[in-house]
């Protein structure tokens, strides 16, 4: 008998299955193929890749037992980085995935990851976790229904994670205000969110970005950031928008920048490691020298624009004759 559809749960990093079996359980119908394996806790401490092979097995192996059911895949934390990367090896699988729920997820690259391991030499899971697999997510996200949804806990992470590394370009997007980053495994709002999704409720619009933020990002060594410094920081320069760029310096040299929109709310922060603060900087001064010279080109353009007053004759004495003068 064919189950009305496949559900894959993955655990994350230092973790077992358990939690996300039980929101496995809680999700699925008397008819749905339940695969939530544990990929050993202490593997989850080493590398990303021989569990992403384990995980490719084991995935393979279930579409082969049920070739016409549908996927619903939930991944959390490092395990919605796994599936994102057994999706990558698999595109011929996508027209059968119904959906994709990114779970607390690091899409961005977790900032512990890259703080211990900046100079990405490969330590341990840290370089995996430290990854920026977000042009993949989004790729993936133009073809697959995805939501991704992260904790709240403190104004912009989830005690783990930030939420701004979660965020996934033309993925539904959505922040559970409390939650941290192992309850969001197994609680009562992400199961009914879930559901609401399934459902084909929209829950938000597709994410899309402020260009510049991708920009920011492009630039080597950028790691989302928690945007609890913003106070500290200054103006830098001011948007065509009206948003503004503005950063800070950390006392121990570690650099800050951060997009503002006109209305003050934080659209983007992160930060760079000291070997890339010379790239920040020539981007940011590439960015104002590009900004001053659109000003300068919409400032030209008005005056072109502006219709030009003709003088007014010079008024006449009272008395004085319409006719030449004798």
């Amino acid at each position: 008998m064919q189950p009305d559809f496949i559900l894959f749960a993955q655990h994350g990093w230092a973790d077992t299955n358990q939690h996300m079996a039980a929101l496995a359980k809680d999700l699925a119908t008397e008819a749905t193929k339940i695969v939530a394996p544990s990929l050993n806790y202490a593997m989850t401490w080493l590398r990303i890749t021989p569990l992403i092979d384990n995980l490719d097995r084991l995935a393979t192996a279930a579409l082969a037992n049920h070739p016409e059911a549908p996927l619903r895949i939930i991944g959390h934390s490092m395990g919605g980085l796994i599936w994102l990367e057994v999706l990558n090896r698999h595109p011929d699988w996508w027209p059968r995935v119904h959906s994709l729920v990114l779970v607390a997820s690091p899409v961005g690259g977790a900032d512990l990851g890259r703080i211990i391991d900046p100079l990405k030499v490969g330590i341990g899971i840290a370089a995996d976790l430290g990854q920026d697999r977000r042009p993949l997510a989004c790729r993936i996200a133009a073809s697959i229904n995805t939501l991704s949804l992260a904790g709240d806990v403190d104004g912009g992470s989830d005690g783990t994670i930030t939420i701004e590394t979660a965020k996934v370009p033309s993925a539904q997007f959505l922040t559970m205000e409390g939650l941290d980053h192992a309850a969001m495994r197994h609680h009562p709002l992400v199961i009914e969110t879930i559901r609401r999704f399934w459902a084909g409720e929209n829950l938000s619009e597709p994410l899309t970005l402020h260009p510049v933020i991708e920009q920011l990002r492009a630039i080597p060594g950028m790691t989302d950031a928690h945007p609890r410094d913003i106070k500290w920081s200054t103006p830098f320069v001011t948007l065509p928008d009206g948003a503004t760029v503005r950063t800070w310096q950390h006392p121990l040299g570690i650099d800050h920048v951060f997009v503002v929109s006109e209305r003050g709310d934080c659209l983007y922060s992160g930060f760079v490691g000291w070997l890339n603060r010379e790239n920040l900087w020539q981007a940011l001064h590439d960015l104002e020298q590009v900004t001053l010279a659109a000003r300068a080109q919409v400032n030209a353009n008005a005056v072109a624009t502006t219709p030009r007053t003709e003088p007014s004759p010079p008024a006449k004495d009272a008395g004085q004759s319409d006719k030449d003068p004798d």
